[in-house]
Formats: C-alpha cells, sequence, structure tokens
C-alpha cells in the first residue's frame, strides 16, 4: 500500500454580486505539505458566470486569478505575499473574505498523489 499524505483544499467561488450571496465554483485551491504540492486550478466559464451578472469584466477576474497563481506558486510577480512559505501562503490565501472571488471553507483528506487528487476535485467541483 501506498503512503497516504494529508492534504487540504478550497473551492474557489465567483461572487459577482455579494449582497446576494450567489456563486459559481470556478476554481481549487490545493495544498499538501507532505508532497509540498500547492496549486490553484481554475476555470472561468464566461456564459455561465454572465448568468449571475451581465456586467462582469472578465479581465479583472481572470487578473485576479492570475495574482493568487502567482501567490500560490511563489513567484515574485506575487509580491511579499509569494515569498511567504507554503502554508502561510495557503492559509492567506484560503483566509474569509467578502470580495468578488472567495474561497470555501477548508477540506482535508488523504492522497497518495496530490498533484492527481487536485485534478480529480477540480474536475468534480468545477467543471
Amino acid at each position: 500500500m501506498h503512503d497516504r499524505a494529508l492534504y487540504e483544499y478550497a473551492v474557489v467561488r465567483l461572487v459577482p454580486r455579494i449582497e446576494r450571496e450567489e456563486f459559481i465554483n470556478i476554481g481549487v485551491l490545493f495544498y499538501c505539505r507532505k508532497q509540498r504540492y500547492a496549486a490553484l486550478l481554475y476555470h472561468l466559464d464566461e456564459q455561465r458566470c454572465r448568468c449571475l451578472s451581465n456586467d462582469l469584466d472578465i479581465s479583472q477576474i481572470t487578473g485576479h486569478l492570475d495574482s493568487i497563481q502567482a501567490i500560490c506558486d511563489g513567484l515574485p510577480e506575487g509580491g511579499d505575499l509569494a515569498r511567504l512559505d507554503q502554508t502561510e501562503r495557503f492559509r492567506w490565501l484560503t483566509a474569509n473574505r467578502s470580495t468578488l472571488i472567495q474561497c470555501s471553507a477548508v477540506h482535508p483528506g488523504l492522497c497518495e498523489d496530490a498533484e492527481t487528487t487536485h485534478r480529480e476535485l477540480f474536475d468534480r467541483l468545477v467543471l
């Protein structure tokens, strides 16, 4: 039997009109300390998003998601937050906020391969 590792994930949601509390799942943030894996997978279905709000700025949303990606990956364009260690970056990214892009509660699980499990969650929860 393969060694299983603890992972955590949060669903990334687009909340076009915060006062209505409606959202669309657009991504999954995933973190597995043991395998040193932290990543964001996202997909923005413009037609679906416009069902909740017709006046969305898709390029602005994509820019925000790209910033989240850079922070998660620890890239220089992620600024000071990207310099935090992997655990701190994941915690910061999944903190509660009232913004256009929000995360669900963090959920734990066990996996053998973090990247495969991340993809499976993304396929099931977003696509």
